[in-house]
């Protein structure tokens, strides 16, 4: 039997850690190496140092588990895995803005099932495990009342480069944008998870996400009682990487939108 409590203060550790090394990165990032991965995709020094801490902390307590981050690939375990991204926004975090994070979850039985999402410039720390409900920084966080579609402010991560899925993205905002009260796009998808899980966002979507991305976000969500589908009904959002999340009293209207339906007020 999993022990959620301990597993949750492993990663919370691990993931303040690596903000501390991170932090220290960003105040000389002028200095930093940074390499291009693949159009608009960028990698640095301080990205691979946080990766090797939380690999360090992470399989140094569980040496039997199963790994995989953005940096260092996969490696095979015991039937949980840790899945990682040291550096969500390494784009912002480079160009001085302030929203970037530290991703962890932990995968038992195939399914992300506990996650911290950890922003070092805040200070803030978002945690969920099953059994413990979701929390910022160790306090439980009440589930918020769904605002009304009208009202509603989205987040999502707009296409860049070549990525083949521009055009469809365009049309999303294009059913959505006049029926809510706005969309942000902010560069840092497992912290836009982390927030509509906090209530600060109404609703996130984003095709083609990495594991790292979204893992750590399905666990919160989960956890904060937040409504999460493929954007096709059939997908599943952990095997895709393609998501659409809202309070459940907003998810149909604004899930309706995206994959083309009317007009659907709430």
């Amino acid at each position: 039997m999993t022990d959620w409590a301990a597993e949750l203060s492993l990663a919370v550790a691990a993931a303040e850690d690596a903000g501390v090394a991170l932090l220290r990165h960003h105040r000389s990032r002028d200095l930093l190496h940074v390499e291009e991965k693949r159009a608009g995709d960028f990698v640095s020094e301080a990205d691979r140092e946080a990766e090797a801490l939380l690999r360090r902390r992470l399989l140094g307590a569980r040496p039997g588990d199963g790994w995989l981050g953005e940096e260092t690939g996969e490696e095979a375990g015991n039937g949980r895995r840790w899945v990682v991204d040291p550096l969500d926004g390494t784009t912002n975090f480079l160009r001085g803005l302030p929203y970037w994070c530290v991703s962890v979850a932990l995968e038992v039985e195939g399914r992300p099932r506990l996650g911290v999402i950890h922003d070092p410039l805040h200070g803030e720390t978002f945690a969920a495990a099953p059994g413990l409900g979701f929390r910022l920084n160790g306090r439980l966080m009440p589930r918020g009342a769904a605002a009304a579609l009208s009202s509603a402010l989205f987040g999502t991560g707009i296409p860049f480069g070549g990525m083949a899925h521009i055009g469809d993205h365009a049309a999303d905002l294009a059913r959505l944008m006049p029926q809510c009260a706005g969309v942000r796009r902010t560069g840092a998808s497992a912290l836009d998870l982390a927030y509509v899980a906090a209530g600060r966002l109404d609703g996130f979507w984003e095709r083609r996400l990495r594991p790292w991305d979204v893992a750590a976000g399905l666990a919160l969500m989960a956890e904060a009682g937040v409504r999460v589908e493929g954007m096709a009904q059939s997908e599943d959002p952990w095997e895709t990487g393609s998501v659409i999340c809202a309070a459940p009293g907003l998810f149909d209207g604004f899930a309706a939108l995206l994959r083309g339906g009317q007009d659907s007020r709430a």
